[in-house]
């Protein structure tokens, strides 16, 4: 078995054996709100050790419950207009075109949905001009049939609270 998969094996063993109990929660709720705070503050609030914040972080990181990563606000980068865009796909084209949007920079979610539309992707670009040069870009995916574009006219709740 090569080194890749039997990583993924054993990540997907561990991830189905671990279960989290309210202490893991707490942990999780409140790097959800703030990924930098510090274990002592962690450790005072749900009162326990700062030895057993550091413990169960890395069993939660060990076991891929929790990642820790940057989460970069698109504004600031001025990023300031958003679509969410459905996509209608041929039969038996739903990998060709995931694998083809995964190379878009702009495209920064994908999943597939149930329904009319089997794919749906969100976008962040510049400006209104982005979004339409972006549809331009979609005619050319071999695969896609027809789309609905959403345009995003302002977002009040974007979270990673999922506890």
């Amino acid at each position: 078995m090569g080194k890749k998969l039997e990583k993924y094996v054993r990540g997907v063993g561990k991830q189905v054996d671990y279960q989290i109990d309210e202490l893991d929660r707490g942990i999780i709720k409140m790097l959800s709100r703030d990924g930098r705070i510090p274990f002592s503050e962690i450790a005072n609030e749900l009162e326990v050790t700062e030895k057993t914040i550091r413990l169960r972080y890395k069993n939660l990181v060990q076991n891929e419950i929790i990642e820790v990563v940057g989460v970069v606000n698109p504004i600031a980068l001025g990023l300031k207009a958003g679509a969410i865009i459905q996509l209608k796909v041929g039969q038996g084209m739903i990998e060709k075109v995931k694998n083809s949007l995964s190379q878009i920079r702009e495209v920064r979610y994908i999943t597939i949905t149930s329904g009319e539309y089997p794919l749906l992707i969100q976008i962040n670009v510049q400006n209104q001009e982005d979004i339409r040069d972006f549809i331009f870009k979609l005619d050319k995916i071999e695969g896609v049939i027809s789309y609905n574009t959403i345009i995003q006219l302002e977002n009040y709740k974007n979270t990673f609270e999922y506890l």
